[in-house]
């Protein structure tokens, strides 16, 4: 992904070293991320703890009422014990409402501060974003892995709350009945671990289960952008067999995971309820013993009762815990992405001199210059290294989520010598020189942000998102209306502001679908010049129009630009007669300079010219 048309919010500002993730595990992701939020996960725990605390005294204030009302008749204590029953209940209900207003909170942090990050981590990434992660892998953690932090940390602090609510029914417990209470006591923490055994085939299937699914998504967004393609060629029937079978396999991985869910539901009902089971009949015979009272034994049915429910949220928080290591295991493979630049360095000068030591090119400050070569990667790397962007040798990770047993320890140890082999590519490229120089300094010693701020590419990748024509020029809204008419004059794109319905309000769609490539192209050239950069490089800014607009469109750009640099890499005659200054490249080398006049008896530029003179008359 090239940048082009935008201004100094390139680059988003450096997160502070406090608050930047802890990638070491998803473990510690998981509690970073809990830290990340303040008070609010203190305070939503504490509101939980407020709704299950009151739970666990309920049955002991019953107790007591009824001990008091029946066993020794005193009406007045019964109805005191009523009335701090109800009091405690009241607070229950409280820290409910409490609980659940706070637990919303923080999913809506969770939701919005990951999509911030995976924005903030994909814009310093730039073109080599999906070369390192798939973009299905990036939409699944912005959307799905987000709303699963939420469940988890949501979870964290329900079993925190259990815990202490548990810890008080089980004092009360002891302090009535230390035989009873030591039961409760020992058989939860082993009746815990006998649940053990099934999390683990869970955590298995919801990790082959997400990375079936990033497939998928994947798989769709491709369909989705190509679809035009895919009607012309006739392969939507093939690329249709091959969604198919990708969603019945994420099908059966999702029965696989629903169905190790349910056995890990029913072993906690189970469990939960043997342990009621044996409450009450301990507690039964306790009562014939004449050890215990009736309020007593009701008190000690009513603990058990409540007893499923912590139990039961210590199994729910251990799926939801074992979703969230899944999901953050996903999130730390694309937030651990090393950024392949820094932003440190010197600024640039107003209208530096740039010498690109490998092909031999200068560029002039205030001149048009136009490169032109018989090759067109030859002069499009050129371009990169004007822009200053990543070789395209970059190296590529692997995900091995969806491997087991040997075969995902070998691929593991693949990917991390990959990721050694990256972090040594990117060492090595920041440490020497790039091999452009603005008035003598090299790239590599440039600050980046101020490098993109005053050097802009406008490339043939260059895409337009959803909206109206208006935000399509200004997409940051930065500029006047007199400013955006005089781009989009300078570009030739009258036509389509008039083709829209609404003018600059007119709507268009993802990608420009709705306009031919002629007035896409266009508008990308309007929404460059309107950016009006120190230095500006079109690579191939007329390629989709005719001849009669090209002609429009070179004349009036060479005005628009004239005294700022701008360098055009093109082999139309109609944009190089308009050049100042023309580079002519073999083999990556500049072979001869001048102007178009100077240069028209040389042999490599005639073949070029004679070339684009072909495609014109075409």
């Amino acid at each position: 992904m090239h940048i082009e048309a935008r201004g100094r919010h390139d680059f988003p500002p450096e997160i502070p070293p406090g608050s930047r993730p802890d990638v070491r595990s998803p473990s510690r992701f998981l509690f970073w991320l809990m830290r990340s939020y303040g008070w609010v996960v203190p305070v939503m725990t504490l509101a939980a703890s407020s709704w299950m605390i009151p739970a666990a005294l309920t049955p002991w204030l019953l107790g007591r009422a009824i001990d008091a009302g029946v066993s020794r008749g005193d009406t007045s204590a019964s109805y005191g014990w009523a009335g701090l029953l109800l009091l405690i209940i009241a607070v229950g209900v409280l820290g409910g409402i409490l609980f659940h207003t706070f637990a919303v909170r923080m999913w809506l942090l969770g939701i919005y501060g990951i999509q911030r990050r995976v924005s903030r981590q994909a814009v310093h990434l730039g073109h080599v974003l999906n070369r390192r992660v798939p973009t299905g892998e990036v939409l699944s953690v912005s959307s799905s892995d987000t709303d699963q932090f939420g469940a988890t940390i949501d979870s964290f602090g329900s079993v925190i709350a259990a815990a202490v609510s548990f810890v008080v029914a089980s004092i009360l417990m002891v302090t009535t009945s230390p035989t009873l209470g030591a039961v409760v006591l020992i058989a939860t923490p082993l009746l815990l671990m006998a649940s053990a055994p099934v999390l683990r085939p869970l955590t298995h299937a919801q990790a082959a289960e997400r990375s079936e699914s990033s497939s998928l998504t994947s798989l769709a967004s491709d369909i989705v952008t190509g679809l035009r393609i895919l009607r012309g060629v006739g392969g939507e029937r093939t690329f249709t067999r091959n969604y198919e079978r990708q969603s019945q396999k994420v099908r059966a991985l999702g029965v696989r995971v629903g169905t190790w869910q349910a056995v890990v539901e029913a072993v906690s009902i189970l469990l939960s309820g043997l342990l009621l089971v044996a409450l009450v009949y301990l507690g039964s015979q306790r009562l014939l013993d004449g050890t215990l009272q009736v309020g007593e034994l009701i008190s000690f049915f009513g603990y058990a009762v409540f007893l499923t429910s912590p139990m039961q949220t210590f199994f729910d928080f251990a799926q939801r815990w074992v979703q969230g290591l899944v999901a953050a295991q996903k999130t730390l493979s694309f937030l651990k992405q090393d950024v392949p630049w820094t932003t440190e360095g010197q600024a640039l000068g107003h209208a530096p001199v740039l010498l690109d030591e490998r092909s031999g090119v200068r560029v002039q400050p205030g001149r048009m210059l136009g490169i032109v070569s018989a090759d067109p990667d030859t002069s499009a790397a050129l371009a990169d290294r004007l822009g200053r962007y990543l070789p395209r040798d970059e190296p590529e990770t692997m995900d091995d989520e969806n491997l087991t047993g040997r075969a995902r320890r070998i691929a593991r140890r693949e990917r991390i010598a990959a990721r050694e082999r990256r972090a040594l590519h990117d060492a090595e490229m920041a440490n020497r020189p790039w091999g452009v120089s603005a008035d003598g300094v090299d790239y590599s010693e440039v600050d980046m942000t101020d490098l993109r701020h005053r050097v802009v590419v406008s490339h043939t990748e260059a895409l337009l998102f959803s909206g109206t024509l208006q935000t399509a020029v200004d997409p940051w809204g930065t500029h006047t209306l007199q400013e955006a008419e005089t781009a989009l004059i300078v570009a030739s794109s009258e036509d389509v502001y008039h083709s829209l319905s609404g003018g600059w309000q007119g709507r268009i769609d993802e990608k420009g679908r709705g306009l031919s490539g002629g007035q896409r192209q266009r508008v990308l050239l309007a929404r460059v010049l309107l950016l009006d950069p120190d230095i500006l490089i079109l690579v191939e800014p007329t390629s989709a129009v005719d001849a009669h607009t090209e002609a429009r469109i070179a004349q009036r750009l060479a005005e628009h630009r004239r005294g700022r640099t701008t360098v055009v890499i093109s082999t139309s005659p109609l944009l190089l007669r308009r050049c100042d200054d023309i580079s002519v490249l073999v083999d990556g080398c500049e072979v001869a300079h001048g102007s178009h006049d100077e240069l028209a008896n040389q042999h490599e530029y005639r073949q070029v010219i004679a070339r684009g003179m072909g495609e014109i008359n075409e």
